[in-house]
C-alpha cells in the first residue's frame, strides 16, 4: 500500500473564480492591445437617451462592437453613419459581465476621398429633398450694410484679404467670430457663430450684423470637410441673416455653397459682393442729383409758363363782380315788401290758430278722451281673464304630459325608435365592410399579379453588383462582386465562397 494517494490528472492547474478570470481577460486585452485604429463598414447607430454612442464595425466576416460614451461624442470628428467605411482610433475593452470584447472609439474619420465624395453626394441628396437648395428661400443681399459679421480663422490671410477690400471698396463696421476652419472642432464652432450672429438683438450693445460672411481659403477635400457637415449647412439655410460663402477656391464645393443666399468664388470676391466701391457710387449720386435738379428747374418752368398762359385767359376782377353786385341789389329790393308780407300771413295763420285754443273747446276734447279711456279700460279686465285662462290651461296640459305614466310612454317610442336606427347602422355597417373586404382581395391579387416575384418564379434573377443592378456584361464583368436574386432567396459571388441570404423586399431593377 502506498502512502500518497494516486495523483489526480489536473490537480497543479490554478483554479478562478468568474470575475478573476473575467478581470484578466480585460487586464490582457487593454494591457497588449492598447490604442488601435481600426478600419471598417459601419454597422448597426444607435444613439442612447443617455447620450452615450453605440456602433458597429465590420468586414466581410466579422463584426467589432464599439462605443462611445456621452463626454467623448463631442471629439469625435465625424458622426459614424450606416453603410460609411471609417477608420475608428481608441481602446480596446472588455466586458466580464457579458464575456465581450469591444472599442471605445474616441475618433472617426471616413476612410478615402471616394467614401468623402459619396456621403457628400448622399447629404446632398438628403437636404436637396428637404428643399434647403431651393432659389426661392434664398434671401437678397442688403445693397449697404452697415454692419458686416465675418466667421473665419484670425490666423491666415483670409480675414486680411476681406478687411482690406472692404477698406478700399467701402469701410464698414465689421464683427469677427473668430472659428477653427478644419479640424474635429470646425463644423460645430461655424454652426455656432452663425446661430450666435442670429441670436443677437438689433440695436443692442453689440449690433447685429446686416450680413454675415463664412470664408476660408482652399484645400483637400479632407481640409474643408468641416463645411460639408450637415450642421454646419443646417445652421447657414436657418439664418435669418444673408449669408455669403466663401470657401475654398473657385473650383472648391462645399455644403454651405447650396444652402447660403450667394456663393463667392474667393474670400475677397465676398468683399466685393458685400459692398459697392464708395468713388463710383459717389460719382452715381452726383450725376442723380445733377439731372435731378436739371428736371426740377425745367418743371418749374414750364409750369411758370402755362400758369402765365392761363391767367391771361383769365377776365378782369372787376367783369367778375358785376353779376353778383346785380343779384345784391335785386335781393336788397325785394327784402322790405317780403318782410312784410311775411309777417302779415303769420299774424293770419296766429289769429287761427287762437281761435280754435277757446275753453269750451279744450273742455269737448277733454271729455272725449276721457269717454275713450273708459271704454278702453272696460275692455282690458275681460282680456287679461281670458288670457289668463288660455295660460292655465296651457300649463294643465304641460302636467298632465309630465305624469309617470306619460313619460314611461314616451320613453318607449323614444327607445323603439333608437333600436330600429341601431339595426339599419349595424346593418349598413356589415354591408360597407363586406365591400371593403371585397375590394383589398382584389387589390391584393392584383398586387400578387403585378410583383416582379411572379416573374422569378417563372425562371428569371436579379443580378446585382456593388449595390446596384447589373444589366450588361461589361457591368458584371467591372463589379467586385455579384448578387442574384431568385424565387426562393438570393447567392452571392465573389469575395470568398458562394453563400445563401435570406430574401429582401422587393427592389427596381432589371429581370434576366
Amino acid at each position: 500500500m502506498d502512502l500518497l494517494d494516486d495523483p489526480i490528472p489536473g490537480s497543479n492547474t490554478p483554479e478562478f473564480s468568474v470575475s478573476e478570470i473575467a478581470g484578466k481577460v480585460k487586464k490582457l486585452i487593454e494591457g497588449e492591445l492598447g490604442w488601435v485604429r481600426i478600419k471598417g463598414e459601419v454597422g448597426r447607430v444607435v444613439l442612447a437617451r443617455s447620450g452615450h454612442l453605440y456602433f458597429d464595425l465590420k468586414d466581410d466576416r466579422n463584426v467589432l462592437s464599439c462605443m462611445t460614451w456621452k463626454g467623448q461624442v463631442g471629439d469625435l470628428g465625424t458622426m459614424p453613419e450606416e453603410g460609411m467605411e471609417v477608420v475608428a482610433e481608441g481602446r480596446m475593452t472588455a466586458s466580464g459581465f457579458q464575456s465581450k470584447f469591444s472599442l471605445n472609439a474616441q475618433r472617426i474619420a471616413i476612410a478615402g476621398e471616394g467614401a468623402l465624395m459619396a456621403l457628400l453626394e448622399k447629404r446632398k441628396k438628403a437636404l436637396a429633398a428637404e428643399g434647403l437648395f431651393d432659389e426661392g428661400r434664398k434671401q437678397p443681399l442688403p445693397y449697404l450694410p452697415d454692419v458686416i459679421g465675418v466667421v473665419t480663422s484670425l490666423q491666415g490671410a483670409v480675414i486680411r484679404d476681406i478687411l482690406h477690400r472692404l477698406r478700399d471698396r467701402f469701410a464698414r463696421k465689421v464683427l469677427i467670430w473668430p472659428v477653427a476652419v478644419q479640424g474635429a472642432a470646425c463644423a460645430s464652432e461655424v454652426a455656432r457663430a452663425i446661430a450666435g450672429f442670429n441670436a443677437l438683438t438689433p440695436g443692442g450693445s453689440m449690433p447685429r450684423p446686416d450680413l454675415l460672411i463664412v470664408a476660408r481659403g482652399g484645400g483637400s477635400v479632407e481640409d474643408l470637410w468641416g463645411f460639408n457637415e450637415e450642421v454646419v449647412a443646417r445652421a447657414a439655410a436657418a439664418s435669418d441673416i444673408p449669408l455669403i460663402s466663401a470657401v475654398g477656391h473657385e473650383t472648391d464645393t462645399t455644403l454651405i455653397d447650396f444652402v447660403s443666399d450667394r456663393r463667392a468664388p474667393t474670400p475677397t470676391a465676398a468683399a466685393e459682393m458685400a459692398v459697392p466701391v464708395r468713388l463710383e457710387l459717389a460719382a452715381w449720386l452726383d450725376g442723380v442729383g445733377a439731372r435731378m435738379s436739371g428736371a426740377l428747374s425745367t418743371g418749374l418752368q414750364r409750369r411758370d409758363q402755362r400758369l402765365r398762359d392761363m391767367a391771361r385767359a383769365l377776365p378782369r376782377v372787376d367783369a367778375l363782380l358785376d353779376g353778383p353786385r346785380q343779384r345784391l341789389d335785386r335781393a336788397g329790393d325785394k327784402l322790405g315788401p317780403a318782410l312784410i308780407a311775411g309777417v302779415q300771413r303769420r299774424r293770419v295763420k296766429l289769429a287761427d290758430t287762437a281761435g280754435a285754443l277757446r275753453p269750451s273747446g279744450l273742455r269737448r276734447t277733454l271729455e272725449t278722451e276721457q269717454r275713450r279711456v273708459e271704454e278702453r279700460s272696460n275692455r282690458l279686465a275681460p282680456a287679461l281673464q281670458r288670457a289668463i285662462d288660455a295660460k292655465r290651461g296651457a300649463l294643465a296640459d304641460r302636467i298632465a304630459r309630465m305624469r309617470p305614466d306619460a313619460l314611461v310612454q314616451d320613453q318607449a317610442r323614444k327607445a323603439q325608435a333608437l333600436a330600429q336606427l341601431s339595426a339599419r347602422l349595424s346593418a349598413a355597417g356589415t354591408r360597407q365592410t363586406q365591400t371593403w373586404r371585397i375590394r383589398i382581395e382584389t387589390l391584393d391579387r392584383l398586387r400578387e399579379t403585378l410583383s416582379y416575384k411572379a416573374t422569378l418564379a417563372r425562371g428569371y434573377a436579379v443580378v446585382r453588383g456593388g449595390g446596384e443592378i447589373v444589366t450588361t456584361k461589361v457591368a458584371a464583368e467591372a463589379a467586385s462582386g455579384l448578387e442574384i436574386e431568385f424565387a426562393d432567396g438570393r447567392l452571392k459571388l465573389g469575395g470568398g465562397a458562394a453563400r445563401k441570404t435570406k430574401a429582401k423586399p422587393p427592389e427596381q431593377g432589371s429581370l434576366f
